[in-house]
């Protein structure tokens, strides 16, 4: 029996991007290969039509493009801080249906999803914890109800795909000394953007929960900059996520979505940001 999910809900915010994740598989194969993404949407009850429609339009496929990027860069860096703590934690802030972690995983890790407990509730029921595995229901924001469930003890890594960009900055910079504080030795790895950038994609959700004012929100230009003064134990890194990890030179890849990409990493500062502590 499929797991129905209703127009207009907060379950239906995680079709968006499990829909991308699958059309990045069809037309970047060579690139992208989400086969968790594939199955899970076979064995929900919606109407993709309204999904199907907009995911031929040239944008639509520019974004599933961005979606493999954000995806490939931030599995990347949790392997890369696996290599040298293998036996660390790995947390998926705001993991939706999504499983980076499972992907990542070196047989000994643990790994932990967090999201709210309507998401995780849906979680539980299409992608169940399996092996050294926890889905945690909870507000990101309340890091004091959750971070004692995570095990610290052998060092973690943290990361979040498109979650940012709805935080307040105070928000972000207390999450970052929260885990700073707790974790004796840590990484927190995500993607951002700048004003523009930020403006553009939060127009839909901001119009939706009407919100008018986008300028508080999250926002980054120079990330080493602007964060690493929240704090001296930070070190702050970034790259741009479209071409600061793969040059693109598929051939499932146009010469003009190559363009688009050298732009948003340059004049929008789509980037993936590392801030590491401790030893």
């Amino acid at each position: 029996m499929k797991y129905k999910i209703e127009k207009n809900t907060v379950q239906e915010t995680l079709i968006i991007p499990l829909y991308a994740r699958k059309v990045c598989s069809e037309l970047y194969p060579a690139l992208y290969r989400d086969e968790t993404s594939i199955r899970l949407l076979k064995e929900i009850d919606y109407d993709f039509s309204e999904a199907e429609q907009k995911s031929r339009s040239l944008m639509q496929r520019f974004g599933a493009l961005e979606v493999a990027m954000r995806q490939n860069d931030l599995a990347f860096e949790v392997r890369a801080y696996l290599k040298a703590h293998p036996n660390a934690s790995v947390v998926n802030l705001g993991c939706g249906l999504d499983h980076t972690g499972r992907t990542c995983d070196n047989g000994s890790c643990r790994l932990y999803n967090l999201d709210f407990p309507d998401v995780i509730t849906v979680r539980n029921e299409l992608l169940p914890a399996g092996e050294r595995e926890e889905n945690i229901p909870c507000d990101l924001n309340d890091t004091a109800a959750w971070l004692g469930k995570i095990d610290l003890a052998h060092g973690a890594v943290f990361f979040a795909s498109g979650v940012f960009y709805y935080f307040l900055k105070e928000q972000v910079r207390a999450l970052v000394l929260a885990l700073a504080d707790a974790c004796p030795e840590g990484a927190l790895v995500f993607d951002a953007a700048n004003q523009t950038a930020v403006r553009m994609i939060a127009k839909t959700w901001l119009k939706g929960a009407k919100i008018r004012d986008v300028g508080a929100y999250f926002a980054v230009s120079d990330a080493q900059k602007e964060l690493s003064p929240w704090d001296s134990r930070l070190r702050v890194s970034s790259r741009g996520y479209m071409l600061g990890y793969n040059d693109l030179k598929d051939p499932s890849v146009s010469g003009f979505f190559r363009l688009l990409a050298k732009a948003g990493d340059h004049w929008m500062k789509m980037q993936i940001v590392k801030i590491e502590w401790g030893i």
